[in-house]
């Protein structure tokens, strides 16, 4: 174990000789991020969706720091951007570094500012994406340009994903990815993105960092009940919207049990030691109780959940119909599968049947690898009052997507946020902003983070025998290319 430590220390310092970014990085963050964002990249979802024009001012960033961007569009409009970073280590294990160009719609006159204008007024850069998550797709083009002019070299491969439609289904983005370019990510053995790393002020005194190293799966469910369709006015013990409305409220008034998986037990164990109360697993609702505004990291992760969300049946009020749908937000804990099954053919009862309208794999990664030793180290070194902690995002990312590909991901998009400044809100929420401190902060430790993370696995073999399969052929070529083709249409996320 002391071994095993030791290495995992090792591959989380920086780079001999590793330098922070320089001025002009700092600048080029907030520039690209206020750009991006005046790119109208909006997902309606159902396919409605352009990214070409973002993919373009991607594929141009890098072009002009000497690195070979390709342009892959799924459908008409629907593009993404890939790019690979050679490493000083050619045998080492390489590191996947992923961000969406699409944001949700936003509604202008909910906004202060528009949301499309990219405002930078009173040291915050404003707009839809701004959080979500062009902020970190600037970070990630300031940082690979200051490397193109300092001559530096991360000690692992880089592969860079810049995709469309994650807000939706991901079918045109990284699902296509996955299905159709899988050789693009040849080595890839892990992966950092969105939704993790920022500051979360859990008093006065205590900064927490929450990296995520799961996602609970998705389970969306169809509901339908059937019945004997018939006049409003004669009594019907068959009616389908009496029998789908009793499912729904069973379902909603639910209460799961607690299911502690291993990342969320990492971070409950953590939190209390931070906050200098036992650590009780065994009384996990007890235990949220006194970990005050730090549990909303890790209050909705304990447990399985399903949500009603959409409610469809009838079409005259005098006439009882022959069937009736619902729509179930279900969320599953890795190796929370069976039981969510069980518990929905029991809720749902003998007159209402349900299937997976969408069904998505949980995911989780260990906290013990040297990358996030390295991600710890990095977030450290820019805040020492910095506390670093794991947890397990409610939510998904296309990490589910690369996951086929054995990849591991991390949530790793650093922001050190004042206080006050609520940073979950603001997902897909109005006025979405992004200090300019924070992106500066953001590139400075992104920067470190990807020129410090070793290649050693934490177990000490060699890191090529720990690469996954790789897809034949390693993709070449010069310049910004095209290559079209058509998704598949499945809903993935």
């Amino acid at each position: 174990m002391a071994e095993q430590q030791q290495i995992a220390e090792s591959a989380g310092r920086p780079a001999e000789g590793a330098a922070d970014v320089d001025a002009r990085a700092l600048d080029e963050v907030v520039r690209f991020t206020s750009d991006l964002i005046r790119i109208d990249t909006t997902n309606r979802g159902g396919g409605d969706g352009h990214e070409r024009l973002a993919a373009e001012y991607v594929a141009e960033q890098l072009a002009d720091a000497g690195i070979e961007p390709r342009i892959l569009e799924s459908a008409p409009g629907r593009a993404n951007v890939v790019a690979r970073i050679p490493g000083t280590d050619p045998a080492a294990d390489a590191l996947l570094v992923h961000g969406h160009l699409d944001v949700v719609p936003a509604e202008p006159a909910d906004w202060s500012v528009p949301p499309f204008s990219g405002e930078i007024h009173d040291g915050v850069v404003w707009g839809r994406g701004a959080i979500d998550m062009k902020n970190m797709d600037a970070m990630v083009l300031a940082t690979v340009r200051a490397w193109a002019r300092t001559g530096q070299r991360p000690p692992r491969d880089i592969v860079l994903a810049f995709t469309a439609d994650e807000e939706d289904s991901a079918a045109y983005g990284s699902g296509y990815l996955v299905k159709k370019h899988a050789d693009f990510f040849e080595g890839c053995t892990e992966g950092i993105s969105e939704s993790g790393a920022y500051t979360f002020h859990a008093s006065d005194t205590l900064r927490i960092y929450p990296v995520a190293a799961g996602e609970r799966g998705t389970a969306w469910l169809k509901l339908t009940a059937h019945g004997k369709a018939g006049h409003g006015s004669k009594v019907n013990h068959a009616n389908a919207v009496s029998r789908l409305a009793a499912a729904v409220a069973r379902i909603g008034e639910h209460h799961w049990p607690a299911r502690i998986t291993d990342t969320v037990r990492a971070s409950l164990t953590e939190l209390a030691a931070l906050h200098g109360v036992p650590a009780d697993l065994d009384d996990v609702d007890t235990l949220l109780d006194r970990l005050g505004p730090a549990a909303d990291l890790v209050r909705a992760t304990v447990r399985n959940s399903a949500n009603p969300t959409m409610l469809n049946a009838g079409y005259k009020v005098n006439v009882i119909p022959g069937a009736a749908t619902a729509f179930v937000d279900g969320r599953i804990v890795p190796g929370g599968d069976e039981e969510f099954t069980a518990t929905m053919d029991r809720l749902t009862g003998p007159d209402v049947s349900w299937d997976y309208y969408h069904h998505e794999v949980p995911l989780t990664a260990p906290v013990d690898a040297p990358a996030f030793a390295a991600m710890r180290e990095a977030l450290e070194h820019f805040d020492p009052r910095a506390h670093v902690v794991p947890y397990c995002m409610s939510g998904g990312t296309d990490a589910k997507q690369f996951s086929r590909l054995g990849i591991t991901g991390y949530g790793f998009s650093p922001l050190k946020l004042p206080p006050g400044f609520d940073y979950q809100a603001l997902f897909h929420g109005v006025d979405e902003r992004v200090p300019v401190d924070a992106l500066h902060f953001g590139v400075r430790v992104l920067n470190r983070f990807l020129l410090g993370t070793g290649a050693v696995p934490a177990d000490g073999s060699p890191a090529a025998a720990r690469r996954p399969v790789r897809a034949p052929g390693r993709t070449g070529g010069t310049g910004s290319h095209l290559a079209t083709g058509s998704p598949d249409g499945e809903v993935r996320r």
